[in-house]
C-alpha cells in the first residue's frame, strides 16, 4: 500500500553510504518510530542550512548532495528527509504550497516543498516542514497539529495538501539547470507545479 513511498529514486537516493550511515545512527539513538521521525526531522531542519538563509550559492539536487554539502533549498531538504526516513522503512512523500515571494501578491509566487510521513504505530500521515527556521518561518515536529514554516494566508497562495511519492520534475529541472542558488532563488523559481 505504501511501497511507492519507500522506493529509492534519482533524487531520494537513500542507498548512498553517507545517508545509510546517518539513517543507522538516527535509528540507534531513537526509542521508537515516532522518536526516529522526530530526530530525522530536526536533523534536516537544523543541521542542513537553507541556501537563501545563509546566502550559499551551491546548488544541491539529490538527498546525498544535500547531506554532503550541508545546504539546500526546501525542495532538496525534502528529498533528504524522505531519504532518511525511507532508509529506515518509514514511508515518506512530498507535499507543496504556493506562496508569495514577499508579503504581497505583486512580489510573485513560488512553490514550497515539505514532507508527508506515515507513522506506522499511529497508522496516520502527518506533514513536517524541515525548511529551517528563521525570523519569518518557524516549523516544529507535532503529531496533533501542523506547525509548518509558512501559513497560506494571502490571495493566490495555495496549500495543495498533496502527497507525492517523488519530487516534482519541474522543480528538479530548475535545480539541475542552475549553478548559483542565489541567482536561482531570485530569478528562476516557478510559481506552479509541473502538472498544474
Amino acid at each position: 500500500m505504501y511501497e511507492e513511498y519507500l522506493k529509492e529514486s534519482e533524487y531520494i537516493d537513500y542507498s548512498h553510504p553517507e545517508i545509510q550511515k546517518l539513517a543507522k545512527k538516527l535509528k540507534e539513538e531513537s526509542t521508537d518510530d515516532i522518536d526516529l521521525i522526530k530526530k530525522s526531522f530536526y536533523f534536516v531542519r537544523d543541521q542542513v542550512h537553507h541556501s537563501w538563509d545563509v546566502k550559499d550559492k551551491r546548488v544541491t539536487v539529490t538527498a546525498s548532495d544535500c547531506l554532503r554539502e550541508g545546504v539546500g533549498i526546501c525542495w532538496v531538504k525534502s528529498n533528504l528527509l524522505a531519504a532518511l526516513l525511507r532508509a529506515n522503512g518509514i514511508p515518506s512523500g512530498i507535499s507543496h504550497q504556493r506562496l508569495t515571494l514577499g508579503d504581497t501578491p505583486d512580489t510573485g509566487y513560488c512553490i514550497h516543498s515539505l514532507n508527508t510521513v506515515y507513522i506506522p504505530s499511529l497508522k496516520k500521515w502527518i506533514r513536517l516542514d524541515a525548511r529551517g527556521n528563521n525570523e519569518s518561518s518557524h516549523a516544529e515536529f507535532s503529531l496533533e497539529e501542523e506547525i509548518l514554516a509558512f501559513r497560506v494566508t494571502t490571495e493566490g497562495e495555495k496549500d495543495y495538501h498533496d502527497n507525492l511519492a517523488e519530487p516534482d520534475p519541474g522543480l528538479m529541472k530548475v535545480l539541475k539547470d542552475n549553478t548559483d542558488a542565489i541567482h536561482m532563488y531570485l530569478h528562476c523559481l516557478p510559481d506552479r507545479l509541473t502538472n498544474e
